[in-house]
């Protein structure tokens, strides 16, 4: 499957649909970034066909049920938009007196679907393969950058074979892995709109054998069908931007699991930076002694 499976299998279907069920699809051709909100009985009143005539439609084009239907129907959506378009189809979901709170439990929606469905053996596996390998790439670009920093970060700290692709040049991408091989890991991050440099930068790593390691927001997003071991961290469109804060605490897992396992050797790297952070007066102390003075009694 790929991202445009959905307008595949209506295209290949369209003879054999009835007459309502032809309204649905051309209206989803036509419409697809609306059509993407709408439950099953509004599209219908919209093309003038009843919700079961939609319903059976999902099922004429393989899917089980019209959830399913829009899930392909999401997908499509984030791959095409514009920004200019997500802009504009997200306006009428937010709650203009309350933006804060409905971008909040739109996030919170995200990491509790995300809880549900991630599968821990997968993730389990990525950590030994992280832990095993000889050099480990991350890479991550434009806003899909951020969250390769902030694990290049902490990896920094843990591990000393780290190297960070966050460029957006193809060429540098290259520079940096070309001598990937078998014994490496890459940890590749893609989210909506997907980048196809990051698509190729696996499919070279792919072709050299190295372990591929895919956080992403779907197991049909395009980076998934190079991945060794898949994390899916749900996003969802909030105005022209993307709320990463599900692929982010799939981070911190590995962040976490990673430094569980290394918690001896990490105690050394950690006393040994806090020792020049002090030195060299890296970070604000000067309310240390305050918060870590015993309190005296009265």
């Amino acid at each position: 499957m790929n991202k445009n499976d959905l307008i595949h299998r209506i295209r290949k279907n369209m003879l054999q649909l009835s007459k309502g069920q032809k309204l649905i699809a051309n209206y989803v051709l036509e419409h697809y970034e609306k059509a993407v909100y709408l439950t099953a009985a509004k599209l219908g009143t919209i093309v003038g066909v009843s919700e079961s005539t939609v319903v059976r439609f999902a099922n004429e084009l393989g899917y089980d049920g019209y959830p399913k239907f829009q899930e392909a129907l999401e997908e499509l959506v984030k791959s095409k938009l514009t920004a200019m378009q997500r802009l504009e189809v997200t306006t009428d979901r937010i709650n203009m007196q309350h933006v804060l709170k409905s971008v909040l439990q739109t996030d919170e929606e995200k990491i509790r679907y995300t809880r549900e469905q991630i599968d821990e053996i997968a993730f389990d596996q990525a950590v030994d393969k992280i832990l095993k390998a000889k050099t480990i790439y991350i890479l991550g670009v434009r806003s899909s950058a951020g969250l390769a920093n902030f694990l290049g970060f902490y990896f920094n700290i843990i591990f000393d074979n780290i190297k960070l692709i966050s460029t957006n040049s193809i060429s540098e991408m290259f520079e940096i892995i070309h001598r990937i091989d078998k014994n490496d890991v890459i940890i590749g991050i893609s989210f909506p709109r997907y980048s196809k440099r990051v698509l190729k930068a696996l499919e070279f790593a792919k072709s050299k054998e190295a372990s591929i390691i895919a956080i992403t927001d779907s197991y049909i997003a395009p980076i998934a069908s190079y991945s060794d071991y898949t994390l899916v961290g749900r996003s969802e469109m909030i105005s022209f931007v993307d709320s990463l804060v599900a692929p982010l605490s799939i981070i911190n897992a590995i962040i976490v699991a990673v430094s569980l396992k290394k918690k001896d050797e990490i105690a050394a790297n950690l006393e040994n930076l806090e020792n020049i952070w002090v030195e060299y007066e890296v970070y604000d102390d000067s309310q240390k002694d305050i918060y870590s003075s015993p309190l005296e009694a009265d």
